[in-house]
């Protein structure tokens, strides 16, 4: 690879990583340049750490017998256990320990052994071994994302040659760049979905962050919150209320995305979504399903926690209709995206009436109007109330005990 091939890679890398590639791209990309330009490249690979719930980061890979693929992976926490071990005997542990930017390895040396990834590579005719690292400034990083971890490997006879090594020293940090640019716009998608939710998420994400903006929108509106909820913090160990909540919002959080609802707020044991559609009656019918679905999901998280001696879990839900504000509400410092209007605050009502009336569900007649014949037929009536803070009082409905049992 002559200074010319490094400098059309090096353009490359930028108008690539300018042009948002991810990840995946960016590697398939620079493998076959560097591999066109006569390096003698079998396998490439490039790591980072990330900001994610689950995952401590994940990385890409390239493989020669394949080069049109790019395999994709992530990790959980390397903090104890197996994935422990694996971390401290790879060549990125020692060099960040030490102190170092790269590490090459050829069959026989002792920390090639000591690797199991890098000793399996000599299995498949590999013969030489480069690691790097590009660590980020302290203002730069991110949760854990503090490098750039990168490996390249050969199976020529001689391994390496000192100008495919110094080639890769030239062009791997622009790589490197490249990579951090992808990996912090995916983990702004991640955390702006994580905690803000999927829609708004995405409207924020696409520009619509100005203070006092707000959409007008028509939403079947979805509030629940943990049947007996008091009585069991009151009995259960501190440690144990932490646990108890997420295996709630697991089991409905699931059912309301993987029926297309947005959820907006967490709230303790709290919890408010959306459903929208350009047909109200399709996100009616979007709403009941996610209702059913979440009911199948606490069953077998009910059965997992009877085993593990712990209290099971039921929730009350109340369904309404009507329109809303949906954007930015609060101060110059501190903004949210949410749902505001005097429907927001009914459905809350509603959902507390589920405990006076005895019934896991309480729907609106507002929200029970937007069904056909069939769905509304669903529904019984069990009064009319007033409710707290709300101008009129509401005909409220349950689903048929009756179908709910024949079911």
């Amino acid at each position: 690879m002559n200074e010319a091939d490094i400098a059309r890679i090096a353009d490359w890398i930028v108008h690539r990583g300018l042009a948002g590639d991810d990840e995946t791209s960016l590697l398939r990309g620079f493998c076959k340049l560097c591999v066109k330009a006569g390096l003698d490249m079998s396998d490439g690979t490039a790591i980072i750490d990330t900001l994610h719930p689950v995952y401590e980061g994940g990385g890409v890979r390239w493989q020669d017998d394949q080069p049109d693929q790019v395999e994709t992976f992530e990790y959980g926490r390397s903090t104890e256990g197996e994935a422990l071990e694996s971390w401290t005997r790879s060549p990125f542990y020692t060099l960040l320990e030490r102190g170092g930017s790269e590490m090459r390895l050829r069959p026989g040396d002792e920390a090639w052994a000591r690797s199991r990834l890098i000793s399996s590579l000599q299995e498949r005719g590999h013969t030489d071994y480069v690691a790097f690292v590009h660590r980020l400034a302290d203002e730069a990083q991110i949760g854990e994302m503090d490098c750039v971890y990168s490996h390249w490997v050969t199976r020529a006879a001689e391994g390496f040659s000192e100008t495919d090594l110094a080639a890769l020293r030239e062009v791997v940090p622009a790589l490197a760049l490249a990579m951090k640019s992808a990996a912090m716009l995916r983990i702004a998608h991640t955390l702006v979905q994580v905690y803000l939710g999927r829609d708004a998420g995405a409207r924020v994400l696409s520009g619509k962050i100005l203070r006092g903006v707000a959409e007008r929108i028509d939403a079947v509106l979805w509030f629940s919150d943990l049947r007996g909820y008091t009585a069991i913090s009151d009995r259960v160990a501190p440690a144990e209320i932490i646990p108890l909540l997420n295996d709630y919002a697991d089991a409905v959080i699931t059912a309301i995305h993987e029926n297309g609802g947005d959820v907006l707020k967490l709230m303790g044991d709290g919890l408010l979504a959306v459903f929208t559609a350009p047909d109200a009656v399709k996100a009616a019918k979007a709403a009941l399903a996610a209702e059913a679905a979440f009911r199948r999901n606490l069953v077998p998280m009910n059965a997992r926690r009877r085993e593990e001696g712990r209290p099971e879990l039921s929730a009350y839900v109340g369904f309404h209709f009507g329109d809303v504000f949906f954007g930015n509400i609060g101060s110059r410092d501190r903004l949210d995206f949410t749902v505001v209007g005097p429907a927001v605050n009914e459905v809350s009502r509603i959902v507390s009436m589920c405990r006076s009336v005895d019934r896991e569900v309480l729907a609106s007649s507002a929200f029970r109007d937007l069904l056909d014949s069939e769905g509304r037929e669903q529904f019984v009536s069990v009064g009319r109330f007033a409710l707290r803070g709300v101008g009129r009082a509401q005909d409220l409905y349950t689903l048929d005990p009756a179908l709910k049992s024949a079911t």
